[in-house]
């Protein structure tokens, strides 16, 4: 969401930095709409003047016995232009809203220039891929043979793009939320917060799901309650229509949630296992700075990321997004992925966003620095995405006999080294 004054003088420059998104920016509308919008309103002003002053002469003249029946008549005819003039002007005020509010984010002048993710750009890679002196298995096979990874019973209850996880699968995804968890909070300086899993649609505007992409959302029937795709979007509004004290910032908040997508459009992608899931777990990082912070708070929140895989033992790379390829509300973006050997490739496992004021002034987020109020910057992260990070452990530290080797870091939480055979923890 923009400012409209800062919009509407650099009109030009905005449309040609969207155009690096992919979006086209139909300024002849938004000066139309802006035009008639602004022409009904002085002419609403215009009239209500007149309307005062001319009520109190003929108040005058009526006082004085006048008669006043032809300008009482002018008058009427007035309050009904006025009338009109305002629902015209309501109309175009929400057609302009709309519209402003369909407008993607500006894409921050470090972020590589591109159309899709062909064009993204590799920062850093850490850890080296695993050799095996074997053919490694995706976990779509060896989740199965272990019996700690059910598809099949999924699908019978639930349908496609669902996962039921047994016996130390299940162990294991408990543990991963809790290592997330104690990491970030215990030394990454995050607060923990547990929200709702269900939010009201002015929660999702806020942060820029609604309205552009509500098919890729769950909606409860006949409530404003939406089912959430990531924490961003509760946590980030846990502050909403809120004005922050300066010296209380940077905000770090950090929550496990199950998140729910419809995953509308992505029909053939990563079909094949628990990659792309309806409902999966994932611990959040959501920052709350000012303006002249964001862009390090960026730096720190995708290194408290990329701690956890490092701590995991999991090779990784880090990629800056091209403009064609940045979410809607995202003014930079750096995505993680690990590497699966199973599947031969990196695979995003956290996209780590700075969203500048965009969400801000969607939500009607600010901070108050002495007599000077702003909208304030939101920053949030997957601290990481629990399933995939199960997926990549399990991929990753895959024996010849079929067992899994645990990284070192997790030993503590399950009190073992591996996965079995048989599935159990040993």
């Amino acid at each position: 969401m923009y400012e409209l004054a800062y919009f509407r003088a650099n009109l030009e420059a905005i449309r040609d930095r969207l155009s690096t998104r992919g979006f086209a920016l139909n300024t002849e509308e938004f000066l139309d709409l802006d035009r008639r919008r602004r022409a009904a309103l002085t002419e609403v002003e215009q009239l209500r003047a007149f309307r005062k002053k001319e009520s109190a002469e003929i108040n005058k003249a009526r006082q004085a016995g006048a008669d006043t029946s032809e300008r009482q008549e002018r008058m009427r005819e007035v309050g009904e232009r006025i009338a009109s003039l305002e629902s015209e002007a309501e109309k175009d005020e929400t057609a302009f809203r709309e519209l402003l509010a369909s407008i993607p984010n500006l894409p921050h002048e470090s972020v590589p220039v591109g159309r899709t993710e062909a064009d993204n750009l590799e920062v850093r890679r850490w850890g080296n891929p695993p050799e095996f002196d074997f053919e490694p298995k995706a976990h779509w096979d060896l989740g199965p043979e272990l019996g700690i990874l059910d598809l099949e019973r999924a699908a019978k209850i639930s349908g496609a793009r669902f996962a039921v996880y047994w016996k130390a699968g299940a162990r294991l995804e408990r543990a991963l939320i809790n290592f997330m968890l104690d990491a970030h909070t215990r030394e990454h300086g995050y607060t923990e917060v547990l929200p709702p899993f269900l939010v009201n649609s002015g929660a999702l505007f806020g942060t820029g799901q609604l309205p552009k992409f509500a098919e890729d959302l769950f909606r409860i029937e006949e409530r404003d309650l939406w089912l959430i795709p990531t924490a961003e979007v509760p946590v980030t509004n846990l502050y909403r229509q809120e004005t922050l004290e300066a010296d209380r910032l940077p905000i770090k908040l950090c929550a496990y949630t199950p998140c729910f997508r419809s995953e509308a459009g992505s029909y053939g992608k990563d079909v094949r296992g628990i990659i792309r899931q309806h409902q999966f777990q994932k611990v959040e990082l959501v920052k709350f700075c000012r303006p002249e912070a964001s862009y390090q708070e960026l730096e720190s929140l995708t290194a408290d990321a990329e701690d956890i895989l490092r701590r995991l033992e999991l090779p990784y790379r880090v990629v800056a997004l091209s403009t064609g390829d940045l979410g809607f509300s995202s003014a930079k973006t750096y995505d993680l992925e690990v590497w699966l050997p199973g599947q031969n490739a990196y695979k995003e496992i956290s996209s780590c966003s700075n969203f500048e004021a965009f969400q801000a002034r969607r939500a009607a987020i600010r901070v108050k620095a002495g007599k000077k109020t702003e909208p304030a910057h939101t920053l949030n992260g997957s601290g990481l995405a629990v399933g995939r990070t199960w997926v990549a452990i399990v991929e990753n530290g895959q024996q010849r006999d079929g067992s899994v080797v645990l990284p070192a870091a997790l030993r503590t939480y399950v009190n073992a080294e591996r996965i079995t055979r048989s599935g159990e923890m040993a």
